[in-house]
């Protein structure tokens, strides 16, 4: 079987979970890889939008 490549986290696991638990909620371990997975790909769409404009910095309105 061959070994999922290790992505590396861009969100603070803890405070993450303390977010939830203010509002009464858990937050176990799939859901912060389901998190961590939407905001890199979040990043990466910016990432594209800021290039076709010709610009080497992504900013607030690439999101």
């Amino acid at each position: 079987m061959a070994k999922k490549a290790k992505v590396k986290s861009v969100i603070v696991k803890s405070v993450a979970k303390q977010i939830a638990k203010k509002k009464g909620m858990r937050f176990p371990d799939d859901a912060i890889n389901a998190l961590n997975k939407t905001v890199i790909t979040l990043i990466e769409c910016a990432a594209m939008r800021a290039k076709k404009n010709g610009r080497k910095t992504i900013r607030g309105y690439d999101f």
